[in-house]
């Protein structure tokens, strides 16, 4: 700058501080061209929000047994819903609606579990329409074990009249929730269960006393040609409403989804039971059942 101009500029300032102004006045002019070539825009640098995820369900509800229904896998043999595979809220159970959470906070509080401890299949439909009230866009179903388990291999319900009632559960889901998406998943593999738990002497007392499923343990321990028989029986029976159940789910059209036997696939060892009954997943397997059956994406 020529040295008139800085006279001119800085004539009325005391000497001893001109210096420190021209450092200022560079600063200003450093600034002001870093502005020119090409800033970035304050808007720009603000963080963004994430999207919320596409294609999860904001309602859901659980229908079936006393499996869905927790039991036994609280400190106490009763229902427990709060740790379902389907519904659970509890912090320890990845239940599919803690996992639905995790992407749609949508969700939060539209959850119901209307599964009944004792619950055959002929009971699927009174549940359904508890559903359809509840306006829900996503439903589970596990039933059927509880029809496998009679008092003796006898009284099983019939395959036909299985699918019948399955039909009907099914049914009313699709004419009151057009739009609900629906998983359909397979009984769980009570013939391995027997034979992971004939030889544990606590396991036998507690089959025993409790009378659990009879058609497939009582007499746990006999080795009789009849008793063999009667449990590979039920064994096939299960086999058989699986069948059922899939054809069923296929049936229903593309809304529903059939979760290709993962659930009968469980290697149920009793570390996945309560220690009450030996018999009713316990936390961990109720776990088990959640991360088995949850659907890699929402997309039927």
């Amino acid at each position: 700058m020529p040295e008139s101009l800085l006279s001119v500029i800085f004539g009325g300032i005391m000497p001893r501080r001109w210096h420190l102004v021209v450092l200022s006045l560079l600063a200003v002019l450093a600034l002001a061209c870093e502005g020119g070539a090409g800033a970035a825009d304050p808007e720009a640098t603000k963080p963004r929000t994430r999207p919320p995820a596409q294609g999860y369900p904001s309602s859901m509800a659980a229908l079936g047994d006393s499996i869905t229904a927790g039991v036994g896998s609280c400190l106490a043999y009763l229902a427990c819903s709060r740790n379902s595979w389907s519904t659970g809220a509890d912090g320890d159970v990845e239940s599919h609606y803690r996992r639905i959470l995790a992407k749609n906070s949508k969700i939060k509080g539209n959850v119901h579990n209307f599964a009944v401890p004792g619950a055959e299949a002929d009971g699927l439909a009174a549940q359904a329409t508890r559903a359809v009230e509840a306006k829900v866009a996503y439903v589970t179903v596990l039933i059927g074990a509880n029809d496998a388990c009679a008092p003796s291999a006898g009284a099983m319900t019939s395959v036909p009249a299985f699918r019948a009632a399955v039909d009907r559960g099914l049914a009313r889901l699709r004419r009151g929730l057009p739009k609900a998406r629906v998983l359909v998943v397979s009984i769980p593999d009570l013939y391995r269960l027997w034979r992971v738990g004939r030889d544990d002497a606590e396991v036998v007392r507690a089959w025993n006393a409790g009378k659990i499923c009879q058609s497939m343990l009582a007499d746990p321990t006999s080795t009789a040609g009849a008793a063999e028989k009667r449990r590979r029986a039920v064994r096939d029976r299960i086999d058989a409403y699986d069948g059922e159940l899939r054809e069923a789910c296929e049936a229903y059209g593309s809304r529903c989804r059939w979760d290709g036997g993962r659930v009968h696939d469980v290697r149920f060892d009793l570390d996945l039971v309560n220690t009450f009954d030996f018999f009713h997943p316990n936390l961990k397997g109720q776990n088990a059942l959640a991360e088995a059956t949850y659907p890699d994406r929402f997309t039927w």
